[in-house]
């Protein structure tokens, strides 16, 4: 938008006052384009099964090692990462997904919630 503002001054303008308002368009340009680039690589957006890798869950059925949990307003299919039980109610962090499955394990420090 600035090198169109930019362009417009300087043909109603003219003259070395149009080529500084041209200038200080394409620069804005310039300047306004570095930050967007660097702004969006920074932040990198985390979608499909990768997106669940380390997200807390809720058990809703126990564990045996297989049961099911709920994550993000979902019921999914999972199963403990080393066969053990675990109670429904309690807290568990997703390691890997396979599938439809995710494999939990107890979330460090957890409780069970009754």
């Amino acid at each position: 938008m600035a090198a169109i503002g930019g362009l417009v001054a300087f043909f109603l303008i003219g003259g070395p006052l149009g080529w500084l308002a041209l200038i200080g368009g394409a620069l804005i340009e310039v300047g306004e384009t570095y930050f967007w680039i660097r702004f969006l690589r920074r932040y990198k957006v985390r979608g499909g099964a990768e997106g669940l890798i380390d997200a807390p869950a809720q058990v809703s059925e126990a564990l045996t090692p297989r049961g099911k949990v709920r994550l993000r307003g979902e019921t999914w299919n999972a199963e403990t990462a080393g066969g053990e039980t675990i109670e429904a109610g309690s807290s568990v962090v997703v390691g890997e997904v396979r599938g439809l499955t995710l494999v939990v394990s107890k979330a460090p420090g957890a409780q069970n919630v009754r």
